[in-house]
């Protein structure tokens, strides 16, 4: 396997290492010859130490070597993975080649508003928690109104009463022109009757309602995938701020509290990832960045790269 890089990864990036973490190792590979004639290029290539039944300790090794087709995909989608890849340090880089060097050279190509996919899964960890009380009271606002009506009534003869906030608001047309309205994340054509919105929105209001209560109580919380939501919503803000991601993670010793479950989820933590996810979200609405990646350019480099490496021009 040509290897374009290879490079130490995870925890011991970030700068969140402690005693059992385990080491990872992410990279790029070239694919062979044979592998581009019959199309049959993997997107990666994978390798661990331990097993898919107990958790990984601090001397197994898990690697994870992408082919550079794949690899340019997800840095243009603005993955997580590539763009701290792209970042990390050259002192983590254990191989590189000057293919590698060039890919960072032109990162910033990479940098869209497409990077607000960093903070996607933040949102998600955000509503999950019920990290804003204001989602809650929506939702319970729009059931009050539903529920004094008739369950025939079509929310169309409601539309000028329906509430209109951050989390209510009309939602554009359906390729038939029917009129959408979108309560918390869940979107409803205006021909809906209001006895079949009713039940979905009592079931996400209660489910919601209770992962909020146990939140508030410290309880149920996946302390890894908030400080997973965390890390990418501080990684997006820094390339918004200063046009790169600084390794280790400035927040490193907050971030490995927050891993821990030390801090209280309602208190402490939840106020500053909400704050970050309201930041990040205000500089990309104002950033100059373009909307999308220019494709075009990639695929020259893939295969210019191919051409040179792979295939000698005659």
């Amino acid at each position: 396997m040509d290897l374009i890089v290879k490079m130490k990864f995870g925890a011991h990036l970030y700068g969140t290492a402690g005693p059992t973490s385990d080491v990872d190792y992410k990279g790029v590979f070239l694919p062979s010859r044979e592998e581009i004639l019959l199309a049959r290029i993997p997107k990666s290539r994978m390798f661990s130490t331990g097993d898919a039944i107990s958790k990984n300790t601090a001397t197994d090794i898990d690697e994870e070597i992408y082919s550079l087709h794949y690899f340019i995909q997800l840095a243009a989608g603005g993955q997580t993975v590539a763009m701290d890849m792209l970042h990390a340090p050259e002192t983590f880089w254990l191989v590189h080649t000057d293919i590698w060097r060039e890919i960072v050279r032109q990162r910033q190509r990479f940098y869209t508003k497409n990077i607000g996919a960093f903070v996607t899964y933040a949102r998600r960890q955000a509503a999950k928690y019920g990290i804003k009380g204001s989602r809650l009271h929506a939702a319970a606002t729009v059931l009050t109104l539903l529920k004094s009506t008739d369950p025939t009534t079509k929310l169309r003869d409601l539309w000028n009463r329906l509430p209109r906030n951050a989390h209510c608001f009309d939602a554009g047309q359906d390729p038939n022109g029917m009129r959408l309205y979108q309560v918390c994340g869940k979107t409803f054509q205006e021909s809906a009757a209001v006895g079949y919105v009713i039940p979905i929105l009592e079931k996400f209001h209660t489910a919601y309602g209770e992962r909020a209560r146990l939140a508030a109580e410290n309880k149920n919380i996946d302390w890894k995938a908030v400080s997973h939501a965390l890390r990418a919503t501080l990684q997006t803000r820094d390339i918004l701020t200063f046009n790169t991601i600084r390794y280790p993670l400035p927040d490193a010793p907050f971030l490995m509290q927050v891993k821990a479950g030390q801090l209280d989820y309602t208190g402490q933590v939840a106020p500053i990832l909400e704050s970050l996810i309201d930041d990040v979200e205000q500089l990309l609405q104002n950033s100059p960045l373009p909307d999308k990646v220019d494709d075009a350019y990639w695929d020259r480099f893939i295969c210019e790269t191919l051409e040179s490496h792979r295939f000698k021009r005659s």
